[in-house]
């Protein structure tokens, strides 16, 4: 049976417009995902909190314990199905759970190595009898998951495993040779989701326990941040893996490895805008109460300007962030898990989005690294002490451009999957840039705007032309060698990022005006905000990139139509900003 095709594709948002009424924004959450919120948020106030100064020792013991407990209140099923112990929920509401988690520290890391690339695998990958096997047993924390991927020799390249699996004489057992580095939970998981290539050529997966012979775990790797969480490298030496825990088919690893990390991606983003809201908190209430030349640092105006941006940077995220999983919500309903091709359909399902969650991944942790250092800053020299939040958050954050799959690398997913997917026929990318030619010869800039958001609309609009000049230009002078161009890959890479963040906040600003106009000036401020100062540093970019593919006449004729299309005339946005600053001072939390 073949999935239904699905209503918005994968990187179809540079060729097509968008409606705000297709997209899910956190004004759509219902009742119930409100209720999980809460849900989670009281079970880290009370649960976690208590022990994060121990949990900085990683305590195996209180790690289980906090894990069976998470369990207790459903956050460990979320993403399981119903018929196997789970809640199956939809992506919208785990990524809420996902979201509240953050502030639990480095808990979070272990909760989220089994939750979701510990677990997953198996939810969207294994048969039925693996299901029935293991799934419980995770629901419940009674069996903890960690997943194997990264080796000593191969990380971002994850496909030169060394790792082996031979099928033993006798057909029963495949005997697993090798050996995996930073493994999260590594230390006290049961059960191991490891990647390793069959007869030394076909890369597969394979579930393997902890307490079959061959098997051992080496010493807690020392790290810089998320000192809670376990990561540890694990040793096979003629482990003997049934071969019924085979994950999938023989050779189809990749399928599997590939979009169980294009789901870590949107979930890491997740993690940032949770811990984006924190940090905007302790940091307000800090600027509050540190006096300097007699008033609070957070009546100075460069404080202000420092607090307003945190709190833009945010909405942003969140706003990418829901879209995204309200996406990959859409594409898994059409799947039927009963299918006989249930594993190619969902690998298909997740994989659709695989653009849009690299773009979270990158736009979100730099973000959120950017938030951290301003929080850093304002506490000034507390900021280094860690009796104040902000000094573990510091060090923790630094992870998160390392985590699945490190941006230099997502940098050239991103465009090589948008021209993979123009190349298949699914998206119309060169016939838009051909289209575009003649129009941008007779393009005049548009000065007078009097909708509200109609500037915006417009810059929106003019990116994407920047990315489809810049784009048709690179595909046509390097060809197949593009992929070798890796400044220009991370050219159309920062664009395509600016052009997914802006959208989704004008889509999810304007869904809000739609609603309720009378509640929406603070939204409307920090998309005016965000998407022209995004527009100009993105621009910045795109003329780099044209100056590196053209030069002479060629060039000044594609930078003056570029001239064209940058014009316009910028909002006082330091006003703009100070008023976003006020809401946020006055209520000491994220403010929408």
């Amino acid at each position: 049976m073949e999935m239904e095709k699905v209503k918005v594709r994968g990187g179809e948002f540079i060729v097509s417009d968008i409606e705000a009424s297709e997209i899910i924004t956190p004004e759509d959450f219902t009742d119930e995902q409100k209720m999980f919120a809460q849900t989670v948020k009281d079970f880290v106030n009370g649960e976690i909190e208590p022990h994060l100064e121990e949990l900085e020792q990683i305590n195996y013991d209180l790690l289980r314990k906090l894990i069976q407990k998470a369990g207790e209140v459903g956050l460990l099923g979320a993403e399981i199905p119903e018929a196997y112990g789970g809640l199956g929920l939809d992506k919208v509401s785990c990524t809420i759970i996902g979201e509240n988690l953050v502030k639990s520290s480095s808990f979070s890391t272990a909760m989220g190595a089994h939750n979701g690339i510990g677990t997953l695998p198996i939810v969207y990958f294994g048969n039925e009898e693996q299901k029935k096997k293991y799934l419980p047993s995770l629901v419940t924390a009674e069996k903890i998951a960690a997943y194997c991927l990264t080796e000593p020799g191969s990380g971002s390249d994850s496909l030169a495993a060394k790792s082996t699996a031979v099928l033993s004489d006798d057909g029963e057992h495949y005997i697993l040779n090798g050996s995996k580095v930073y493994i999260t939970n590594g230390g006290f998981a049961d059960i191991f989701i490891v990647y390793a290539k069959v007869d030394g050529e076909h890369f597969s997966a394979f579930i393997v326990e902890r307490d079959w012979e061959g098997f051992s775990i080496g010493a807690e790797e020392k790290k810089m941040g998320i000192k809670g969480s376990s990561t540890v490298p694990i040793f096979f030496e003629n482990v003997k893996v049934p071969k019924e825990n085979l994950l999938g088919e023989v050779g189809k690893g990749h399928l599997i490895a590939f979009n169980i990390l294009n789901i870590g991606r949107y979930k890491l983003a997740a993690g940032c805008v949770g811990g984006g809201k924190e940090v905007i908190s302790l940091a307000t209430k800090f600027a509050n109460t540190r006096e300097q030349f007699k008033r609070p640092i957070s009546k100075f105006p460069l404080m202000q300007g420092k607090l307003a941006e945190m709190n833009i940077k945010t909405y942003v995220m969140e706003s990418m962030l829901y879209r995204t999983s309200g996406l990959i919500d859409e594409s898994l309903s059409a799947v039927d898990q009963h299918a006989e091709d249930f594993l190619m359909q969902n690998a298909k399902a997740i994989g659709e989005y695989a653009l849009e969650s690299s773009i979270n991944k990158v736009f979100a942790s730099e973000s959120f690294g950017n938030i951290v250092d301003e929080g850093v800053q304002i506490h000034g020299g507390a900021g280094f002490i860690q009796e104040y939040g902000i000094e573990r958050i510091y060090r923790d954050c630094r992870i998160n451009r390392i985590f699945e799959g490190t941006n230099e690398i997502n940098r050239l997913i991103i465009p090589a999957t948008l021209m993979r997917k123009a190349l298949k026929g699914e998206l119309p990318l060169l016939q838009k840039a051909q289209e575009l030619q003649g129009e941008l010869m007779s393009f005049r800039s548009q000065q007078i705007f009097e909708g509200t958001l109609e500037k915006e609309t417009y810059l929106v609009a003019n990116l994407k032309k920047l990315f489809l000049v810049v784009g048709g230009l690179a595909a046509q002078k390097y060809g197949e060698d593009l992929k070798k161009e890796q400044e220009a890959l991370a050219a159309l890479s920062d664009l395509l990022i600016a052009i997914y963040a802006m959208e989704s906040t004008l889509l999810r600003t304007q869904k809000k005006l739609a609603s309720d106009p009378n509640k929406s000036d603070l939204a409307v401020a920090m998309t005016q905000c965000f998407i022209q100062e995004k527009f100009e540093s993105a621009v910045v970019i795109g003329k780099h990139a044209l100056s590196a593919m053209e030069a002479g006449d060629m060039l000044h004729t594609q930078l003056s139509i570029v001239r064209k299309m940058e014009r316009y005339t910028p909002d006082n946005l330091v006003a703009m900003k100070r008023k976003i600053a006020e809401q946020v001072i006055e209520k000491e939390q994220y403010c929408v």
